[in-house]
């Protein structure tokens, strides 16, 4: 009997706990124990949130770079972004320079938060001649629609007396008009690849700050505040560069810096996991392929959304519809049978038992070495039955 001895490690980072590379690593370690002579070749993944810089770094031989630029409030922060393999082309995560994890419940403030940083990560790339980013943008602490990305570009928003406005989404409603004569002109030669998966408009009861808001600091009155600033701030975009971006889906990612990229950059706004599937050559690494392993630190319903365990399955379907897809995850939650209908063959939570959560995250690659190992076990008697 011809066994089948090909596996294909596809994981995203089990937050808190491990890098994709990491998972990748404890996987082929629990097959080792059963099938030491398996072919494996690792994946890392990402779906365009934490975790997409190193994933793209690690898949093609590129490099780490840090860079000290302005955070959320204003301080410095260093912040890290990835070169390719190919030299042109890098990733950046905006929650790098402009996240969440920046701010605290004290100081977050979405009136005042900006995305300055984000755009001198920008400028950087075209610093060290970059013609192509992937630029992951989930995890802000922003709320002011790209205005800081664009003001570290060149781009100067001014008010009525001409003067450039202050930072902050609680400003944008004295914005009067754009000046676009100082944009640093290598933005027009380079491409950015937004990778997001949010759908929603800028502004409204689905938008950015209605949606959004609340988890970055935002009160009930901060939220009108906010919504009808970026209202205002894509009025002012339509009338000076003749681009409506206040309705358009994916404009309210990252507090409306998804619609400040339409209007200011030449870019695209495309689902992360299917970047990180492109740039992987993930399709080719499955056409040969027996079992694929994926998975992330939870898998519930949600997971079918646009989430990097169900990238993974679906592409490994196209490519193949004898592969097995495995999914393993740090948490199981509600509504998994649905996923079974969209390419999972099978799904292991690898939790031992009731544990404290602190515990668990320390012991994440041991527990998912011993899942493997469980599951290539399971597949090596269903062979054994087979012949």
């Amino acid at each position: 009997m011809n066994l089948k001895n090909n596996y294909v490690l596809a994981p995203d980072s089990f937050k808190g706990s491990l890098t994709a590379k990491e998972v990748c690593e404890a996987m082929e370690k629990g097959i080792r124990k059963v099938c030491p002579e398996a072919n494996i070749i690792h994946v890392p993944m990402a779906d365009g949130g934490e975790g997409t810089t190193q994933a793209l770094v690690d898949a093609t031989n590129g490099k780490l770079i840090k860079k000290v630029v302005r955070g959320p409030l204003g301080n410095q922060v260093e912040a890290m972004y990835g070169i390719l393999g190919d030299g042109k082309t890098a990733a950046i995560e905006m929650a790098a320079a402009s996240g969440i994890q920046l701010v605290n419940e004290h100081t977050k403030n979405p009136l005042v938060t900006t995305t300055f940083g984000t755009g001198e990560l920008i400028r950087e790339c075209l610093d060290n001649g970059i013609t192509k980013i992937i630029l992951g943008i989930g995890g802000s602490a922003t709320n002011d629609g790209g205005a800081g990305m664009a003001a570290a570009l060149g781009i100067r928003l001014l008010d009525k007396n001409n003067q450039v406005i202050s930072v902050g989404g609680g400003s944008l409603d004295q914005l009067d008009h754009i000046d676009m004569t100082q944009v640093d002109s290598r933005l027009a030669n380079c491409r950015i690849e937004v990778a997001s998966d949010v759908t929603n408009p800028l502004c409204g009861p689905t938008g950015a700050s209605n949606v959004f808001g609340p988890q970055k600091g935002a009160t009930p009155e901060m939220i009108k505040i906010l919504d009808d600033n970026l209202r205002h701030f894509a009025e002012v975009i339509k009338h000076d560069l003749g681009i409506d971006v206040a309705e358009m889906p994916g404009t309210g990612a990252a507090g409306g810096l998804g619609a400040g990229l339409l209007a200011f950059t030449n870019c695209i706004l495309k689902p992360g996991v299917e970047i990180v599937i492109e740039y992987t050559n993930l399709k080719d690494k499955l056409s040969d392929a027996d079992y694929c392993l994926t998975g992330e630190g939870g898998i519930d319903f949600q997971t079918k959304f646009g989430k990097t365990p169900f990238g993974v399955a679906k592409t490994a379907k196209q490519v193949n519809q004898d592969i097995a897809v495995i999914g393993i995850a740090g948490m199981i939650g509600e509504g998994i049978d649905s996923l079974y209908d969209v390419g999972f063959d099978a799904i292991f939570g690898i939790a031992p038992g009731a544990s404290e959560l602190e515990k668990l995250l320390k012991q994440g690659a041991e527990n998912i070495t011993r899942t493997t190992e469980n599951i290539v076990r399971l597949i090596k008697k269903s062979e054994r039955l087979a012949k």
